[in-house]
């Protein structure tokens, strides 16, 4: 797989690009603030298909938490393999890399939060924040994280959630956070996608010869390795496209045809 910061780093450059040009009208930001929260949620929720493994470094963002609601999801995963599998699919032993690494789990994900959020508010809005955050924290942050308690990720992520809420209460609307959601799982699955094992994104639904959960990826020479030069080179890639873009959002709105003022403007003498 690519690796965890690579997968984030992805995910907020997308975020950042995505909030510029979602219209305000239809529930897009209509603010920088807003706009720098819809790319924290991107970026966590390109995390989130690693649910599936009690192993990933995300299974730690929350503690005992996770790591159970980890546990869950790599059973119901490996249920929904098993119960869609054809006698062509090979036997698994975990649920890993199966049902939320597809394409229908992403705008599974996404119609969920937009649901709940349409459905009662604030309330889920800032829940769906708050663990969006705390996997950005873990995947844009690595270094701190690692070395971290779980209950200071917690808190930070915590305490980032309630701040927005109360400093910006209409980030985005319900299907826009929706959107930040699934937009973030994708691009999981189009990092995943290039590495040698590949991702199932139709699993399930879609037979070929036969096969219900089949890998998309490239040819062998264009396929890449965790932590490997090319993982990196990514990392340095979209690190440098998050931050112009960042930049953009929060002092140059206008460069990507964003709706907002600038976050800080410089009166006239």
């Amino acid at each position: 797989m690519v690796m965890g910061p690579t997968h984030s780093m992805s995910g907020a450059a997308l975020g950042l690009a995505m909030a510029a040009v979602i219209p305000a009208s239809i529930g897009g930001p209509s603010t920088a603030v807003g706009a720098m929260t819809f790319a924290a949620v991107t970026a966590g929720a390109a995390l989130l298909p690693d649910l599936d493994s009690p192993q990933a470094t995300i299974a730690r963002t929350f503690g005992f938490l996770s790591v159970g609601a980890a546990h869950i999801t790599e059973n119901a995963a490996l249920a929904v393999y098993e119960v869609s599998r054809s006698d062509r699919d090979r036997d698994l032993h975990n649920g890993h890399r199966t049902a939320t690494h597809t394409i229908w789990f992403a705008m599974l994900a996404g119609l969920l939060v937009g649901v709940l959020v349409a459905m009662f508010g604030k309330v889920p809005a800032l829940v769906v924040l708050f663990l969006m955050l705390g996997l950005a924290v873990r995947g844009l942050f690595p270094e701190w994280s690692s070395k971290s308690d779980w209950l200071a990720i917690t808190a930070v992520s915590a305490g980032a959630a309630l701040a927005v809420g109360a400093w910006q209460p209409q980030m985005a609307s319900a299907w826009a956070l929706g959107m930040a959601v699934t937009v973030g799982v994708i691009a999981h699955l189009l990092g995943d996608a290039l590495t040698k094992s590949g991702v199932p994104m139709l699993g399930g639904l879609v037979s070929i010869n036969g096969k219900r959960w089949w890998d998309i990826c490239p040819p062998g020479f264009m396929r890449i390795k965790a932590n490997g030069v090319a993982d990196k080179a990514l990392l340095a890639v979209f690190t440098v496209l998050a931050v112009w873009l960042a930049y953009a959002t929060l002092f140059d709105p206008s460069i990507l045809g964003a709706p907002w003022p600038p976050a800080l403007t410089t009166a006239a003498p």
